[in-house]
């Protein structure tokens, strides 16, 4: 029996069924669109080989999507409403017993999850995006890659190059962990209810060694929070209070960094941070 997906209409009904009205707390905006849905899956390159995890499921609309591949879903959702809902939903769409595992906490605090997932495939909420993605490639290296719905203004950051208007810390962090592309844009008719803001696809590959140790990342993201915090400011001032306590201490080791004391973080690679927390 073939998995089917949930149409427009049969989500506004569980969301009645469950009392549940999608709230900007929680940055819920339901996908209604299967074709959406779909293009989320094929973007990702989910096969039955993958072992995927989904934060936010909602109603299911995309985790349906992602087992019609035939891959295994852990699926990571804080409304416990929602959470307790949708083995019943998926099975009632042709899910086969024991390929979908429901995790009924909030993303940001989960540090284990079952199976090793290797893709994370998600339509995130809003206003958590940025700290659950970092949050996922922290704990999870077992994930490889991934595709990820997030608001437009969001997906740009996460993937805009050293030198642009929009580059910062999200960015440079992100890097870290590997490559980031935006692969699509998604029309905000697709949801429910349509949101004032537009919507992105970004894609993540993760590199294939770690870039360094805890330490050297713990490092790095606080001399990369300085940067950007005072992102006018040339980096001897902005990095004085990390880099030894003064501007002439914190040229001193830009400098054996092969970074300009006058350059700004804009302009910075995730590599050049890095040479700097090692120095």
């Amino acid at each position: 029996m073939p998995v089917t997906l949930l149409g427009a209409s049969e989500i506004r009904a569980l969301a009645a069924d469950l009392d549940v009205t999608p709230t900007k707390k929680l940055g819920q905006n339901f996908v209604v669109d299967a074709n959406t849905v779909r293009k989320i899956v094929a973007a990702a390159r989910v096969t039955a080989a993958d072992r995927v995890v989904e934060v936010g499921p909602g109603l299911g609309s995309l985790t349906l999507a992602i087992l019609e591949t035939g891959a295994p879903v852990t699926a990571v959702e804080i409304d416990h409403r929602l959470a307790e809902r949708l083995p019943t939903t998926a099975a009632a769409h042709g899910v086969p017993d024991g390929v979908l595992t429901v995790v009924a906490e909030d993303a940001l605090r989960v540090t284990a999850l079952p199976g090793d997932p290797d893709v994370l495939v998600a339509n995130l909420p809003y206003n958590v995006s940025v700290p659950v993605l970092l949050h996922f490639m922290e704990h999870f290296p077992s994930i490889q890659r991934g595709v990820v719905m997030v608001q437009a203004e969001v997906g740009e950051r996460l993937a805009a190059p050293s030198g642009s208007k929009i580059y910062g810390s999200p960015s440079v962090k992100a890097a870290w962990y590997g490559a980031w592309r935006l692969t699509g844009t998604v029309s905000r008719q697709v949801f429910w209810p349509v949101p004032n803001v537009d919507s992105v696809l970004v894609g993540f590959q993760r590199d294939g060694e770690p870039r360094g140790t805890e330490a050297e990342r713990l490092r790095t993201f606080a001399i990369v929070d300085a940067a950007f915090q005072q992102r006018r400011k040339m980096l001897r001032q902005a990095l004085s209070t990390v880099l030894g306590g003064s501007s002439a201490a914190a040229s001193d080791i830009l400098e054996r960094a092969g970074v300009a004391p006058t350059a700004r973080g804009e302009e910075l690679t995730i590599e050049d941070f890095v040479r700097i927390a090692r120095v």
